[in-house]
């Protein structure tokens, strides 16, 4: 029986990433929210393991990571290929691909004043850091109730994009990308946003 499961789950496994990995990871990886992508799909697909797909997607790629940066284990990047053997039989395999970051970094700690403009302030931090910053997030951490009210201070496609993650129940670190510059401020103008900005390369870790 044990044998049967196994060649059953290798079998669904192998279909879904014909039918749908591979679509739901450019998509992931174009900016769409899992409830956009459920509407591109033409294989009929679970809303949970679109979610589930997205996250690991997000996760091998570095966009989101679960240990705080600048740590000195890095971020193992991979990502899926596709090959075929000489009969034309598609397969995928994982590829794990070097980290680039390797070095502890020993923070200069500074508290945000919040006499100066966040936005800017975000801006020109992002400008002289590019891909390398990171913003910690605890929505996973948060009650339902604070949760929806923190949801209904976003617009729609910011709502869609947050609401399709399946946070870890603890604190994450998202890549500080334009939509997340533009979530977070949302959230910090509406006081509530309390958490650190990582810029690794200027070595800075912001409190607010």
């Amino acid at each position: 029986m044990a044998e049967q499961d196994y060649f059953k789950n290798a079998l669904s496994g192998f279909t879904f990433e014909n039918a749908s990995g591979g679509a739901i990871r450019h998509l992931a990886d174009l900016g769409y929210s899992v409830k956009q992508i459920m509407e591109q799909l033409a294989f009929p697909t679970p809303y949970a393991k679109v979610q589930q797909t997205v996250w690991n997607h997000l996760l091998d790629t570095g966009v989101i990571r679960l240990s705080e940066p600048g740590n000195g284990g890095g971020v193992e990047k991979s990502m899926f290929v596709k090959e075929y053997d000489k009969y034309g039989k598609a397969s995928f395999r994982k590829v794990t691909l070097s980290s680039d970051e390797h070095d502890i970094i020993y923070w200069k700690e500074i508290t945000f004043n919040p006499s100066n403009s966040f936005s800017g302030f975000l801006s020109r931090k992002i400008e002289t850091n590019p891909s390398s910053a990171y913003v910690s997030c605890g929505f996973g951490l948060m009650e339902p109730a604070a949760f929806e009210c923190l949801l209904g201070e976003l617009n729609d496609k910011q709502k869609d994009y947050i609401q399709g993650i399946p946070w870890a129940k603890q604190i994450c670190y998202h890549i500080l990308n334009q939509r997340m510059q533009e979530i977070l401020v949302r959230l910090y103008d509406r006081e509530l946003y309390h958490g650190d900005c990582f810029f690794m390369q200027s070595g800075e870790k912001i409190k607010f």
